[in-house]
């Protein structure tokens, strides 16, 4: 059996990739750098940030700011680089490691993630939990998210792609324990329903989501309710698929409604709703990346003699 990646502060091993890319698919395609629509805005709140660390050098936050900055630029590689940086000077810091094994996933470096996030957990009992700022505020201006329960999320997820699900299962467990709002619940729920399915556990899959209810004050995850209300048995595919808005929104309804006809023992519907998820250019997105997993999970299998 392979060595699990440990977590490593030192200077990263990027993997090569062709030029004009940021990362390389789960089905060897090339991943092109985002262009942010945003992108006059958020070069000065980068600057912004570099100079606060530079003005307190001693300051996690400020070194994660940094990181953060860089990510929405489409400069991941950059933003992992930036973190392993931080943490040969900071030491092993849970947000820097979450943040770190964010941006593994996103370029495709699933155990690279994994052993971040698995880091970040064993440092939790000795960090309080504490909400996690919006680098891009919603609607309210009310952040969602925490330390403790963004590390389990991630965790989980990473695990799930790896398809270690009994692990991404006591990952998800421990998220939900710190969901302490509805979006945060939602967030874990899908996952975790996902996770169940996939082990066969279908009644504790459907037990899960006894507190889901299309009246939940959700604030950002109105994919993931969504999704849960299809499993549910309260709402048709068709209405989600239509109420899609923005790029991210239809990777992760295109992947969560394939995985239902995946359930189902529908292979070709499944196969098209994947193909959908990774057809636009939102390649950053978790749905994105899932849903890719599946299909070169699913070609690997195709060409196994």
């Amino acid at each position: 059996m392979k060595d699990r990646v440990q977590a490593n502060s030192a200077a990263p091993v990027l993997p090569a990739i062709p030029e004009g890319s940021e990362a390389v698919s789960l089905q060897g395609e090339p991943l092109l750098r985002p262009q942010p629509e945003a992108k006059d805005k958020l070069e000065p709140l980068l600057e912004a940030a570099q100079r606060e660390y530079v003005a307190s050098p001693q300051s996690v936050d400020a070194a994660v700011w940094v990181g953060r900055r860089l990510a929405y630029l489409g400069r991941y590689r950059e933003a992992i680089e930036w973190y392993s940086a931080a943490l040969a000077r900071h030491g092993d810091e849970p947000k820097l490691l979450r943040h770190r094994g964010h941006r593994w996933l996103t370029i495709r470096c699933i155990e690279e993630a994994r052993a971040d996030f698995e880091a970040a957990a064993r440092l939790l009992d000795t960090k309080p939990d504490e909400v996690e700022p919006d680098g891009i505020p919603n609607s309210r201006n009310q952040p969602i998210s925490s330390l403790h329960s963004n590390v389990w999320y991630h965790l989980a997820l990473a695990e799930f792609l790896l398809r270690q699900d009994e692990q991404a299962l006591a990952a998800s467990e421990a998220g939900r324990r710190v969901s302490t709002n509805p979006d945060r619940l939602v967030s874990q729920t899908y996952w975790q329903y996902l996770i169940l399915r996939r082990l066969g556990r279908e009644s504790e899959a459907k037990a899960i989501l006894d507190p889901i209810i299309e009246s939940l004050d959700i604030v950002e995850n109105y994919a993931y309710l969504r999704l849960l209300l299809v499993y549910k048995g309260l709402a048709s595919e068709e209405e989600v698929l239509l109420g899609a808005t923005g790029e991210i929104e239809m990777p992760t309804l295109a992947y969560g409604l394939g995985m239902r006809a995946l359930f189902d023992g529908n292979a070709v519907k499944a196969k098209v709703l994947f193909e959908r998820a990774t057809s636009g250019p939102a390649w950053p997105a978790f749905g994105f990346l899932a849903a890719e997993a599946e299909l070169a999970r699913t070609s690997s299998s195709s060409h196994s003699p």
